[in-house]
């Protein structure tokens, strides 16, 4: 009897762990993706790449940790069972939470400003959003044809 459990627990946790290593890959794959077309939108001179990607991944780090934060805030909240004054401390961490990404956003501004000129940030802006359009259209064409 034991035996076909354990068999069963450690086929599913390899492939939990096979998901997991997909998953990284992807990550990793889209992330060079993501890389290689901001670097061909904004056309850096060597120098620019050098002192422009350290400050972008931190940026891009703190960002997803905020984004971590407050969904996980989120997340584990009963509505329905919340008191007014549980409410109150939730919505002050959000704002907290909100008031965090501007000054970070600032602070990523201002590096940024400093190595490439504002309209390359503008570009920049431009490409992250074309390139998350490219991804969705993308996801949708791959969706749409798994339905088929």
């Amino acid at each position: 009897m034991k035996t076909p459990i354990i068999t069963l627990l450690v086929l599913l946790l390899s492939f939990s762990a096979i998901a997991q290593k997909d998953r990284a890959k992807q990550h990793e794959k889209l992330k060079a993706l993501k890389v290689a077309h901001i670097t061909e939108q904004l056309s850096f001179t060597p120098k620019e790449a050098e002192a422009f990607w350290p400050i972008y991944n931190k940026f891009d780090e703190e960002k997803h940790i905020l984004r971590d934060v407050s969904q996980a805030k989120r997340n584990n909240i009963d509505v329905k069972k919340l008191t007014d004054s549980e409410a109150k401390a939730l919505i002050k961490d959000m704002q907290d939470l909100e008031e965090a990404k501007v000054k970070s956003y600032k602070v990523y501004i201002d590096k940024l400003s400093q190595i490439i000129s504002y309209k390359k940030i503008v570009l920049l802006f431009n490409a992250e959003r074309s390139f998350k359009r490219k991804m969705i259209e993308e996801f949708r064409g791959r969706h749409k044809d798994n339905k088929k």
